[in-house]
């Protein structure tokens, strides 16, 4: 069994591989195996959309379905029940990679995108998922909108690993810190322990390129200005992170056994074309972070990749760009904003398909 040599070069710089994809026929036809053996992957991320296209287009899940529709049980029971199934599959075939990185070896599954806006219910469903997963290498995934700060803190301090999703500006970035710092710090005061806990930040990186390009094209600004912003934005949260992370709030909780929370780049298959493949993961090369990456861009790196400058050496050209681009009028507040609606959006819209989907193959199973 041999390893992806450009893979393994990838994890050695200090970046986990992760597979932005799951369904129950990659866990069963022994592909997600493959991809842990050969393609250096540590780790899955899940959402909405992913489960949705997993459900309909398979029939891996006809005879658990059948199962729950003889015991009549909800639309919304059944759904958890499926994914929740993939879910601990999944991080049971990943526990090996768990002990091993102590770190790594995470699965995430999503609370429901409906509940994005609401503090309480947010908290509530993940309190509620990590029982039902009921694996120690799952992540719970809360939006970072501003109601799910607190429910962010919530979560840690009650002992539950989280992966913040749907993240795009750095201030908003400094918020998630701040909320996953003050979870920890509200353990250790209610006598809890640190050990086990662990979090990522998902920091979304081509939606960010495919909204501002939109509007350079309509500022009439210089072209030379797109394709940029994604990779700029993101080395200005790692910058943040290397503050964060150093500071004496954060020394105090290491001191007791937190890990940090790394920051996960997220959203790296690129959407452009004119761009190249691997993009958004040769130019995010930097220790302590993670790529999840959807097949097709894993196995371009495989084939093509390879690393960029270092994170560490940008940070004065990245907000260079991100100057250049806000001069060009690009109002960059808005563009977070708009960008953050939308990702919500499109998961509740996949939502209410693989609900849809779900509720007909319960109606076709009775």
């Amino acid at each position: 069994m041999t390893q992806n040599e450009k893979l393994a070069e990838l994890s050695k710089a200090g970046v986990a591989v992760w597979l932005d994809d799951l369904s129950r026929d990659r866990i069963r036809s022994g592909n997600l195996q493959s991809l842990v053996d050969e393609y250096s992957v540590v780790g899955v991320t899940t959402n909405p959309t992913i489960f949705a296209a997993a459900i309909s287009g398979s029939n891996s899940y006809d005879d658990q379905v059948h199962a729950m529709a003889v015991r009549k049980v909800s639309v919304e029971e059944a759904l958890r029940t499926i994914t929740a199934a993939d879910v601990r599959d999944a991080c049971d075939l990943l526990a090996p990679v768990a002990q091993r990185t102590g770190r790594d070896g995470r699965v995430s599954l999503e609370v429901s995108p409906g509940v994005a806006r609401d503090t309480e219910a947010t908290a509530a469903e993940a309190a509620h998922l990590w029982w039902l997963v009921n694996r120690p290498n799952l992540f719970i995934k809360i939006p970072a909108t501003q109601e799910g700060l607190a429910a962010i803190t919530t979560s840690i301090a009650q002992g539950i690993s989280v992966n913040v999703t749907l993240i795009f500006s750095t201030e908003r970035y400094r918020a998630v810190m701040d909320a996953y710092l003050s979870g920890l710090e509200q353990r250790v005061q209610d006598g809890g322990s640190l050990n086990g806990i662990e979090s990522v930040a998902s920091f979304f990186v081509s939606r960010v390129d495919t909204e501002i390009d939109k509007r350079l094209d309509k500022a009439g600004a210089d072209p030379s200005l797109k394709g940029k912003a994604a990779l700029a934005n993101a080395k200005l949260a790692y910058q943040a992170y290397e503050e964060i992370f150093s500071s004496d709030r954060w020394r105090a909780l290491e001191a007791q056994g937190a890990s940090t929370q790394r920051p996960l780049w997220a959203s790296t298959g690129v959407k452009n074309p004119d761009l190249p493949d691997t993009l958004y993961v040769s130019g995010l090369i930097a220790p302590g972070t993670v790529n999840t990456m959807p097949e097709k861009t894993l196995k371009a790196y495989a084939d093509h990749g390879g690393p960029g400058t270092p994170i560490q050496n940008t940070y004065e050209q990245a907000a260079q760009v991100m100057k250049a681009i806000a001069d060009a009028g690009v109002d960059l507040d808005d563009v977070f904003k708009t960008i953050e609606d939308e990702g919500i959006q499109k998961f509740v819209d996949s939502w209410d398909e693989l609900t849809e989907s779900v509720r007909s193959e319960l109606e076709d199973k009775q």
